[in-house]
């Protein structure tokens, strides 16, 4: 299983940034996709997340700005990140689960990082 995350880096406030996370080894449309990031020093929390059948949540702080899809043709997911702020700052990570017959499959991607800076 691999999960490969891109578009990461660094954009100006107000900017925008599309990441990616391309799957592989999983049958993709079955899974609930995530978005998490990271900020040095603090915890991983959720961004965004998608289930297998389009169902969508967000945390508060990205509401309005932040987008995820996902094409099930192409096995990815995507993020839309728009009107970017200093504290979106983090590495963003990929996430794949599914409950199946009572097990978790739970996959990370390696991470993306993005800079808010001017």
């Amino acid at each position: 299983v691999q999960l490969q995350a891109s578009g990461g880096g660094l954009v100006q406030p107000g900017g925008s940034l599309r990441l990616s996370c391309a799957a592989s080894g999983i049958m993709f449309s079955f899974y609930t996709m995530a978005w998490y990031r990271q900020a040095p020093g603090k915890q991983r929390e959720l961004v965004a997340s998608i289930t297998s059948d389009a169902r969508l949540n967000y945390a508060d702080s990205v509401i309005g700005r932040f987008t995820i899809s996902r094409d099930n043709a192409k096995n990815t997911v995507y993020l839309q990140m728009n009107s970017l702020k200093p504290e979106d700052t983090a590495t963003y990570y990929c996430n794949a689960i599914r409950q199946h017959f009572g097990a978790q499959a739970n996959y990370w991607g390696q991470g993306t990082l993005v800079t808010v800076s001017s």
